[in-house]
């Protein structure tokens, strides 16, 4: 028999090494929960539970060796520069059958939690404003990459899992074996990205339309041309130049909130006043993602969406304007919030429901739930009436994926008590 190889994580080499390399990946059992996760792939792909957690959950992908390698240090790097993306864990080769016949290499992945495929969230019941957020969600993702240098070569929905951020999506990067990493990524590349990304947007989304599943209405090529639009929209606001009005003292600090308000932390900028005309002009010269994020991180040591971050730390804000003046540390501020807001709301989970949504999705949800309850009472029903109401009401209906989300709040945006 030939020599299996399995190259990768340390720590899972154990669980790893216990798969039953030596069957095709299509005679793989699979548990029917898992299968219901996975999207379309025009690989043999599997989810494989190896334990209880989330993280004992691996998407193993047949392929062939050099794109198995090729992914594997891609997803590597792209790990290692915090793109929004699954994380590589092994590569296994040297395969054979019982009968000492080849089979393909296989990458293995970790299953990221609370992840679903576009065409899992399609077959619900969906609304346009999702299917929005979800090209929203793509679009920034593409963004992201861009800055980093990275080219994808087959930006889809189908190689995209998403995840749900507040009201909105966050699109991670599944598939990436077209992609290559550039010194220097031109607008010539970037626009064949988004030529590719244009052309499987509308096709992926026209497959959908004609199997009846896309909402009625919806016509694919305008859905994947609003891809496009958001993402020239994102690119200008974080890479070309604002002429600012040179009147106004605040202009720049109000430029540079506009762009963390898109989620960016801006690390390096070129402002230049033109002498004869009087105009400023302020240009984003080094942005780097996940600003709310690094932030609540910072504050509260909790990992978050980028949107989720920002509502957690609007209750914060909200939390620490309450306190007492002169103000303490902000850091006292943190710890107080953390133990009498945050925890005292995941701490009312009962065991049996713990597991269901992502915690810091939970505790938007709640937040929302808390608006809706008081926009029907007339009233603000506080924090702990609002987590019970939504243990018992909500929570029990998701299923252990968090999937079947519910669009059930009318005003979106609306401000929440905290």
């Amino acid at each position: 028999m030939g020599e299996l190889r399995i190259t990768g994580l340390s720590e899972e080499m154990l669980s790893l090494s216990h798969m039953p390399w030596r069957k095709p990946l299509e005679d793989w059992p699979e548990d029917p929960g898992l299968t219901s996760m996975r999207g379309i792939s025009r690989h043999v792909v599997r989810l494989i539970r190896t334990g209880e957690t989330e993280r004992e959950v691996f998407a193993v992908k047949e392929t062939v060796e050099v794109f198995a390698k090729k992914e594997y240090e891609i997803l590597r790097e792209l790990n290692h520069r915090s793109a929004p993306c699954v994380e590589p864990v092994a590569i296994v080769d040297g395969r054979l059958d019982d009968r000492a016949n080849p089979l393909p290499v296989a990458i293995v992945t970790r299953y990221l939690p609370y992840s679903l495929p576009y065409r899992v969230i399609m077959s619900g019941d969906v609304t346009p404003h999702e299917i929005t957020t979800m090209a929203n969600a793509l679009a920034l993702l593409l963004v992201r990459l861009h800055l980093l240098g990275f080219w994808w070569g087959d930006c889809s929905l189908s190689n995209t899992l998403f995840r749900r951020d507040a009201n909105e999506y966050a699109a991670y990067l599944v598939d990436a074996e077209t992609g290559e990493f550039q010194t220097h990524l031109s607008n010539g590349q970037r626009e064949h990205d988004l030529d590719i990304a244009h052309f499987n947007v509308a096709a992926e989304l026209e497959d959908l339309a004609i199997a009846g599943v896309l909402h009625p209405g919806m016509d694919p090529i305008r859905a994947a041309d609003g891809v496009i639009k958001r993402y020239r929209r994102l690119w200008q606001m974080l890479k070309e130049p604002q002429i600012l009005d040179p009147s106004d003292r605040h202009a720049v600090e109000k430029a540079m909130r506009s762009v963390q308000d898109l989620g960016f932390a801006v690390e390096e900028v070129e402002v230049t006043l033109d002498g004869d005309k009087g105009a400023l002009k302020f240009t984003p010269k080094l942005v780097a993602a996940g600003y709310h994020q690094s932030r609540l991180w910072e504050l509260m040591g909790i990992h978050a969406e980028e949107l989720q971050a920002k509502r957690l730390l609007a209750s914060f804000d909200r939390f620490r304007g309450r306190e007492k003046k002169p103000l303490p540390p902000i850091e006292d501020s943190a710890r107080r919030w953390l133990l009498e807001t945050y925890q005292r709301v995941m701490n009312m989970i009962p065991k049996e429901l713990q597991g269901r949504v992502e915690p810091a999705q939970m505790f938007h949800e709640i937040l929302e739930h808390r608006w809706y309850l008081g926009e029907k009472a007339g009233g603000d029903p506080g924090l702990t009436i609002a987590t019970e109401d939504y243990i018992k009401t909500i929570l029990p209906y998701r299923n252990q994926y968090g999937a079947n989300v519910q669009e059930r709040y009318e005003h979106k945006d609306a401000e929440v008590w905290t």
